[in-house]
């Protein structure tokens, strides 16, 4: 239900499509009770929300994915660590060095720290943006490499598709920042073990090679 509200917020509507969110699951209160809530106790949920993000990883995953924002091509621009954290979301209107170093250097003054390794795409702007801001941090380029920052991109996807595409970058840019902040906190759960290709308990080739240890023995 938070995130419900969170999200409504986030895509630009008032404060009483909130209050009428709420009421569709029982709880009747005004947009003035919903926004002193958030007055009162929305500096208290941000120090928690701080003390429960994970550690950064020492691994960073850079990528863009497009979008078109009234008729016109823009790039959001994502990095996260290994573990699949967000560090950081940036709308750009353009796909070239001066863009990745931007976003190099945004991540670099919030983490205050460089990584230890970078792993991008070949996008060519990546490796020029590095030689000016991180000379000495190592660089792996391959598309396969690079599949934990590409799946991030999926949950702005599928609520762009929500929202009928985003009416402005702006929007984008806040609606994007918002919400990897919520999934950082509630990260998707491990695949089960059948779905990560091993067998389960329940597997029948299990038990048909017991058969056959035993017998052998």
């Amino acid at each position: 239900m938070l995130c419900c509200s969170v999200d409504q917020l986030i895509a630009d509507d008032p404060l009483r499509m909130v209050d009428e969110l709420l009421a569709a699951r029982g709880i009747n209160v005004s947009h003035e009770t919903v926004r002193q809530w958030a007055l009162k106790f929305g500096q208290g949920f941000a120090n928690q929300i701080r003390r429960r993000l994970p550690a950064a990883g020492d691994k960073w995953h850079l990528a863009e994915v497009v979008l078109t924002i009234a008729g016109v091509k823009h790039w959001l621009w994502r990095a996260v660590d290994q573990n699949g954290k967000v560090f950081d979301i940036l709308v750009q209107s353009r796909r070239d060095t001066r863009a990745a170093k931007r976003l190099l250097c945004k991540l670099m003054k919030r983490q205050c720290r460089t990584p230890r390794v970078m792993i991008t795409d070949k996008l060519a702007s990546y490796s020029a943006a590095k030689r000016e801001v991180m000379p000495a941090v190592e660089h792996r380029k391959h598309k396969g490499l690079n599949n934990r920052a590409e799946n991030s991109h999926q949950p702005t996807r599928r609520r762009e598709r929500q929202m009928t595409r985003f009416k402005s970058a702006g929007q984008a840019q806040r609606f994007s920042s918002v919400h990897d902040v919520i999934n950082n906190l509630f990260p998707a759960p491990p695949p089960p073990p059948s779905s990560r290709g091993e067998p389960s308990r329940s597997d029948p080739s299990l038990s048909i090679l017991g058969r056959g240890h035993r017998r052998h023995r």
